[in-house]
């Protein structure tokens, strides 16, 4: 499936906004059920290599309309990339961290259940929804280190690139690489390992489960990531599954009507209910 395979669909409009901050990408596009509240919420975090060029929140309308249409809120939120001004480290962990925030304070007055968040990101968001689930295990010291007011039951990391340095070596070299030290900062005085607080793989065991997902035809995010970070993450102690989905590229992930977006679907609903998971399809 092609990415104008998605986009050129009719592009779905968000119930309403908020702002967490005055740059232009501070902002969450919010969706919210018909039904009766309070709504369970997925935080969904797009992807585009971290970088504004290849894509914004909108890219994933498609997926947030049509789990608001199944009875989710979704919290789908903006951040700069590091092609933008403030973007990067450590702009853009502050930029999710500060709109994670948000539901938070803001959520319960919407109607939103924020007992029980599951995160949902795809691709380069896979590896921010991660990062953001595992704000709390940040060394003390890192800039990126603070007050933890929301929490996560689960993420899914669908197709995502959230271990950075095995992610570096097989992913396009203009989706990382090439902007590997935007993304993480460079080595300083203080702060030599740079993927021990941007690094996903660096800040297990998550204090959520860790669901991996991945299409078995990804080119974006080849399936060995997903698989790797799931062994990784039961090897220090975290609770984590993993998905091989067949016939599924890098863009099913997020396409509904594909067979890859509706068993994630069910995953997410199975997540917020607290109920046993669906059986892996491996």
């Amino acid at each position: 499936m092609s990415w104008a395979d998605l986009t050129r669909r009719p592009l779905p409009s968000p119930t309403t906004s908020r702002r967490y901050a005055p740059h232009e990408s501070g902002l969450v596009d919010i969706w919210i059920p018909d039904t009766a509240p309070p709504h369970p919420v997925i935080v969904m975090i797009h992807g585009g290599c971290w970088q504004k060029a290849i894509a914004d929140r909108t890219l994933m309308n498609y997926a947030a309309e049509d789990l608001r249409s199944a009875g989710l809120a979704v919290w789908n939120i903006e951040y700069r990339g590091v092609d933008e001004a403030g973007g990067g480290f450590p702009g853009t962990f502050k930029d999710v961290s500060q709109a994670v925030d948000l539901l938070g304070l803001e959520g319960p007055d919407l109607g939103l259940d924020v007992s029980n968040l599951v995160a949902f990101g795809h691709s380069a968001g896979g590896h921010l929804a991660g990062w953001v689930a595992a704000r709390a295990n940040l060394p003390p010291d890192s800039p990126l280190s603070g007050d933890v007011p929301v929490s996560f039951g689960a993420v899914i990391n669908s197709g995502g690139l959230a271990d950075l340095a095995a992610s570096k070596a097989v992913t396009l070299p203009s989706c990382l690489s090439d902007i590997m030290d935007r993304l993480t900062g460079t080595p300083e005085p203080g702060r030599r390992n740079v993927l021990e607080d941007t690094s996903v793989a660096s800040l297990l065991p998550l204090p959520a489960r860790l669901i991996n997902v991945s299409g078995d035809q990804d080119r974006i995010s080849p399936p060995h990531l997903g698989r790797s970070l799931t062994e990784k993450a039961r090897a220090s102690g975290g609770v984590s599954a993993y998905y091989e989905l067949a016939d599924s590229g890098h863009v099913e992930l997020i396409a509904p009507g594909t067979e890859a977006f509706e068993v994630q679907k069910r995953l997410m609903m199975s997540l917020l209910s607290d109920s046993l998971l669906p059986e892996a399809e491996e």
